[in-house]
């Protein structure tokens, strides 16, 4: 029996069930002070002068005067201030920080303070670029000279807050040993300890992060923890006693960041032959006031801009525009859910311009291995994509369903969307850039210790990186353990984003488990580092976006049902249908978690997620007036994996993290077109929208 297809009982189950597990709002230090965010009240503008209350024995004011290092936060960009130094570029950025005993007066005292602008005149419209990328394929320009019709749609998308269940919070405090630590909900320990050393003008032995229990992410606590750990740190260093700093839900809400919102413009040449030639595209994201890592988050949409299909012909350009709204930053699937949902709905859009059949022009241009990619690499594994289609729509009873659903007054609808998501950082990042690396520990009594950056923070990682490294060791999987990521003790296998947490730290575990078995010696201690080598085949230029982008794909399809209420423009979700190829599944009870949870969030992101940025404000400040789907508004849904080992995964798995959200836009908003019979060019598709759609389009 292959013990991977067997699943097993999550490492964090007992303490989550009997309460035990730690969160950081949980975690307490004696002596312990608070810290209160005083935010700026405009988009932008110049501090002229700041006028402090009375502030009460016991209670300080830190800002950009008191950091010892660099004032910005260590992001790919770093061009945001810890604390605003002299001028502000968005509602709701940090000038300083109260710090003191009691929370209530720490309000006061937030609510007290005056500070003077002179104010200056925001953008909020997509007009100023701050980051450009483009790449080619083939000859687009001379493709235009065959072509004979040129079809054009323009698709939007708009913000998602993460809505994860534990807001962000930090705490700073001293260690046994006096060692600057920082502790809380958190993505990517090492992360904060350099963007902390930095602002703080720290050495790396000065410094120390331990996760505790974390509940959820998506991206939000990816770098967002550097902030707020680089600003405790601040008080905590100048105090010399524990600072918490813990967010209620509608400062987090109002003030982290969310998914760039997106506008792109998608041309496609077609010839007498209703073949496509090439495509233009033109992707534009809001970045907010500052870059932090937008500009991965725009590679990783141009890249994924003509999603799984291979045209022969791209042009393909994206803009980063600066805008004085809350920063946008990284949220799961990273720029790709912008363009999938956007070339998704494309294809669809041109095959009913041609009078052809959308599934029959999606076969067409499925990528085959072998393929040359948009950015001039290759497909060099194995793809499975019409198997996963055939298997959906037997699954769904898709192409009966798509007919009588077709039917004026029918109001019910079936969409299906197809979709890649490449696992790893973008490139080589992962040899040049993360040089991850991981390490297994056996005492003298044969347990092992698995020592890794990688966060749980629900979907599973203690368990499956656990599992990997029990069943190719042979043992039982309570002599293995894995440790919590310390940065004292733990190697730096890179951030828990991108997809990469199996596909690079299980493959690095595996790799090191078999070597560890080589040499097993019982009864002695043993311990043994792998570092991370990538595929050799990997050759990729950052500048010109050329090369082989991921060191692996995984691949998926969804099928959605849903029926229209007419009087209330409503969408009810009824069933999904998904198959997926992430390689082997390392635990199928996690991997149908991960794909339930991520379909759910993708169908927020199509028709029910709304924020809106009224004169650079959030006016959605709380889980009330910003609506995710619930327990209620969850349809049925049925899930299949394909095997299709991957020779650089553990035992074959590839990524999946990502992967089961960026389909799920699409495929609801086209079974909603299916329902109503007019396009959809804009998420979510909420019933105000499809109001506008169904009165003004004709």
């Amino acid at each position: 029996m292959d013990k991977f297809k067997t699943s097993t009982a999550k490492v964090d189950f007992p303490e989550k069930v009997r309460g035990e597990a730690k969160f950081t709002d949980d975690i307490s230090f004696p002596d312990m002070l608070f810290a209160k965010t005083v935010r700026s009240t405009v988009a932008r503008g110049k501090i002229k002068k700041i006028t402090l209350p009375k502030m009460p024995e016991g209670y300080h004011w830190f800002c950009a005067d008191d950091i010892k290092g660099e004032n910005v936060v260590n992001i790919i960009f770093s061009d945001w201030p810890v604390f605003a130094a002299g001028r502000v570029n968005f509602i709701g950025e940090s000038i300083g920080i109260f710090v003191g005993k009691d929370k209530e007066i720490l309000d006061k005292l937030a609510s007290e303070i005056k500070i003077d602008y002179e104010e200056e005149t925001p953008v909020y419209e997509l007009t100023e670029s701050y980051i450009h990328k483009a790449f080619k394929k083939g000859d687009y320009e001379a493709a235009k000279a065959k072509a004979v019709k040129v079809i054009k749609h323009t698709y939007e998308t708009g913000y998602q807050e993460q809505a994860y269940l534990e807001n962000q919070g930090i705490i700073c405090y001293f260690d046994e040993n006096d060692k600057l630590t920082l502790t809380g909900s958190m993505q990517c320990p090492f992360y904060i300890k350099r963007a902390v050393m930095r602002s703080c003008g720290l050495k790396d032995d000065e410094v120390r992060v331990i996760q505790p229990a974390v509940g959820g992410a998506f991206g939000g606590k990816e770098h967002y923890p550097s902030m707020i750990g680089s600003q405790v740190a601040v008080a905590a260093l100048a105090l010399h006693k524990p600072v918490k700093m813990c967010f209620e839900r509608a400062e987090d809400i109002t003030f982290t960041t969310k998914r760039h919102p997106s506008h792109s413009e998608y041309e496609a040449l077609v010839d007498k032959d209703n073949n496509i030639l090439g495509l233009k595209i033109r992707v534009g994201l809001n970045g907010g006031a500052y870059k932090g890592c937008s500009g991965v988050v725009l590679s990783r949409a141009l890249i994924a801009s003509s999603n799984a299909y291979v045209f022969e012909n791209l042009d393909v350009v994206g803009d980063v525009y600066m805008t004085n709204t809350t920063p946008t930053a990284a949220f799961r699937g990273f720029g790709s859910p912008q363009t999938i949902f956007a070339m998704e709905m494309f294809i669809h859009h041109v095959a009913k311009e041609l009078g052809v059949d959308p599934l029959e022009l999606r076969f067409k241009y499925l990528a085959k291995q072998g393929d040359v990619t948009a950015n001039n690499g290759h497909f060099h594994d194995p793809i499975v994509l019409k198997e996963l289609m055939e298997k959906a729509m037997k699954m769904s009873d898709y192409k009966r369903k798509l007919k009588v659903y077709s039917k004026p007054g029918c109001n019910k609808g079936i969409g299906m969307s197809i979709f890649l998501h490449g696992c790893g950082f973008t490139g080589s990042g992962e040899s040049d850039i993360i040089h991850g690396k991981v390490k297994l520990v056996k005492d003298e009594h044969d347990h092992v210790y698995c020592y890794a950056a990688p966060v749980d923070f629900g979907q599973g990682n203690r368990t499956t990186l656990k599992k990997i490294v029990s069943n190719t060791l042979g043992l039982p999987e309570d002599q293995v353990s894995f440790e919590a990521p310390d940065t004292d003790h733990t190697p730096d296998s890179g951030p828990t984003a991108a997809s990469r947490t199996i596909i690079i730290v299980g493959f690095l575990f595996e790799k090191c488990a078999k070597h560890l078995k080589e040499i097993w010696k019982s009864g002695e201690r043993q311990e043994y580092v792998e570092p991370y080598v990538g595929p050799s085949y990997i050759h990729w230029d950052e500048d010109t976006m050329q090369g082989d982008a991921y060191p692996g794909y995984s691949w998926g399809v969804n099928v959605v049902e849903v029926e229209f209420n007419p009087v209330t423009y409503q969408v009810s979700v009824l069933n999904t249908w998904s198959t997926y190829d992430v390689g082997r599944v390392v635990d199928e009870r996690i991997a149908v978690g991960q794909a339930d949870g991520g379909i759910l969030q993708g169908l927020g992101y199509g028709y029910l997620e709304e924020m809106k940025c009224v004169d650079g404000r959030m006016r959605n400040r709380n889980l009330s007036d910003y609506i995710i789907p619930t327990f209620e508004d969850a349809p049925h849904m049925e899930t299949a994996f394909i095997d299709n080992p991957f020779i650089y995964g553990a035992n074959g798995a590839k990524g999946m993290g990502e992967l089961t959200l960026v389909g799920g836009a699409p495929a609801v908003a086209l079974a909603i077109e299916n329902a109503i019979g007019r396009k959809i060019s804009k998420i979510p598709a909420n019933p105000e929208y499809l109001m506008e759609v169904m009165k003004h389009e004709n």
